[in-house]
């Protein structure tokens, strides 16, 4: 499969988790940055190879084989996020641009013995889960930030936004995965709130709190 081809698949499962009945192919190109046409073209060279199904005004849905080609995709790239952050000291707001290229390695013995060299992961940098080489996907508890009520405890378990500005702002504030935060009060107003993390406050936008995913301790 050519990288083109995999990083469709990969668009599509990711837009299928929020469209799961079907994916627009409008969506598809918004996403890609392409044109509606080329999406169009490669939707047709995909479902000559039973990786995706597609109806007008319905949309694009993968085949069971289509979504493990998408998860054996997506597994590649988190690890090599791992590998990237834990082995080689990278930050976290540096790994996806790189992982994106990794992702492209066609070795499954390459991968497999990555796994098993990081302990096969189930998390990658940023706490999203990693499929395993069955394609099954680890379950995590969480909640948007804005969701917490005042008062309680909870613990940072991963992001919504993984662009490099986002988690450099998380960064400089402190804010990390497994990173205690309570919840000292909320504005009715506009969804800001004041967090205490580790020993300093700050406050954060209500947009800060829709992107951060946290668990109550």
């Amino acid at each position: 499969m050519t990288h083109s081809a995999e990083n469709y698949l990969k668009t599509i499962y990711h837009l299928s988790q929020a469209s799961p009945d079907g994916v627009s192919t409008n969506a598809i190109a918004a996403m890609l940055d392409t044109k509606a046409s080329s999406v169009t073209d490669m939707i047709k060279k995909l479902a000559e190879r039973d990786l995706i199904l597609y109806q007008k005004y319905q949309g694009v849905v993968l085949t069971e084989g289509g979504k493990m080609a998408a998860k054996m995709i997506v597994r590649k790239h988190r690890l090599w996020e791992v590998f990237l952050v834990e082995i080689l000291d990278f930050s976290w707001d540096e790994v996806h641009e790189i992982a994106e290229e990794l992702e492209h390695i066609k070795s499954e013995k390459l991968i497999e013995k990555l796994s098993a060299f990081l302990n096969h992961p189930t998390l990658d940098p940023h706490g999203d889960p990693i499929p395993n080489s069955k394609g099954e996907i680890p379950t995590v508890e969480k909640k948007l930030l804005s969701e917490i009520e005042v008062g309680k405890d909870a613990v940072c378990v991963g992001v919504k936004d993984t662009s490099t500005a986002f988690l450099k702002y998380l960064n400089k504030n402190g804010i990390a995965l497994g990173e205690d935060l309570k919840i000292l009060s909320k504005e009715e107003f506009d969804g800001s709130m004041v967090l205490k993390v580790g020993n300093h406050e700050i406050t954060i936008s209500n947009k800060i709190a829709n992107n951060l995913f946290v668990k109550k301790k």
